[in-house]
């Protein structure tokens, strides 16, 4: 009776969890359409001039200029050139057919005029095809595909005597969900749409399967010494709060490494992989949470649609349920 007492009631609070995952994800879809999306050059095209200068350089001076001379919004990031060792400033403009020769001849002209102290000089300009990036995006997108069927096969194999099938489609929900959080990370904190985005997914996507396998199996492991003593929601109540130690701590752990990076990066102003590590971190949060509390309560609600509709499924999932 104790421990009954101590377990976590995380199926009788399963609506108040799905509330609160469909009340934010549908804020992040208004606010993609509010406040939009800062989507990266490798997806839009456009063109990348990178100049070399000396000294101080103020980068929304430059935005300044780029703005009176060619009339639209740029990217202005600081960096350095691994091989000459000398201070860079790189102008990102967006933009169907790239900057002709004229319109960037006339913006470098405005710079070194305006920055004549600085000995700011042209370093190299590219034209970018926006077809690159969209063709990296359906990679990675059919990489998140893969990963999902893989999921539901290999956890329908493993997990079959607990209905494996559904386990698997649930724990992809799970990952979807955690998707979702990392995608409002980036609405939210005006991260660019780029290749440190794909990263965080793919990365998100293994670390949060992780722990949704880890509470099926405990389920399981319950379920074979409980047998029939013990009711579903019980047995998954159970199996939550005996796991849930585990994926916390594991998971703060991680949570604290990332977070000394991004604390160093804000300091020395390296926004590159801050735009990861962030984003890394709200994911890793997002599946503590939905591998605790989303996948394994849909699973229990699944398991006893499936009793009560036995026709349209297996005559088997009553007795798999582990119950009366």
């Amino acid at each position: 009776m104790t421990n009954e007492k101590k377990n976590l009631d995380v199926v009788g609070h399963r609506k108040i969890f799905y509330c609160i995952s469909c009340t934010l994800i549908a804020l992040f879809i208004v606010l993609t359409f509010v406040l939009g999306l800062n989507v990266d050059i490798m997806f839009k095209g456009g063109t990348i001039m990178t100049y070399t200068y000396t000294g101080e350089l103020n980068t929304d001076e430059v935005k300044d200029v780029v703005s009176e001379v060619l009339d639209q919004t740029s990217t202005v990031t600081k960096g350095e050139n691994a091989a000459s060792k000398q201070t860079t400033v790189k102008i990102q403009l967006s933009s169907t057919g790239g900057i002709n020769e004229v319109k960037q001849n006339e913006l470098q002209e405005a710079l070194e005029e305006k920055f004549a102290d600085n000995e700011l000089a042209l370093f190299e300009s590219s034209d970018v095809n926006a077809s690159n990036g969209m063709d990296f995006f359906f990679k990675c997108l059919v990489a998140v595909i893969f990963a999902a069927i893989v999921t539901i096969i290999y956890i329908g194999f493993r997990f079959k005597k607990i209905g494996g099938i559904s386990a698997g489609i649930f724990s992809v929900v799970a990952l979807l969900h955690d998707l979702c959080m990392v995608y409002g990370c980036f609405v939210i904190c005006r991260f660019d749409i780029n290749a440190n985005f794909m990263a965080v997914l793919l990365t998100i996507l293994g670390y949060s399967i992780n722990a949704t396998i880890i509470i099926y199996d405990r389920i399981r492991e319950n379920q074979n010494l409980k047998g029939s003593k013990i009711e579903l929601e019980d047995l998954v109540n159970l199996s939550v709060t005996q796991t849930l130690g585990r994926s916390i701590h594991t998971t703060v752990t991680t949570v604290m490494a990332m977070s000394v990076v991004c604390i160093v990066c804000t300091i020395f102003g390296v926004k590159s992989i801050i735009s990861f590590a962030f984003p890394l971190i709200i994911g890793m949060l997002a599946g503590v949470y939905s591998s605790n509390c989303i996948a394994p309560t849909l699973w229990v609600m699944w398991r006893r649609h499936a009793e009560k509709n036995p026709k349209k499924s297996k005559g088997k999932t009553a007795k798999q349920s582990g119950r009366r």
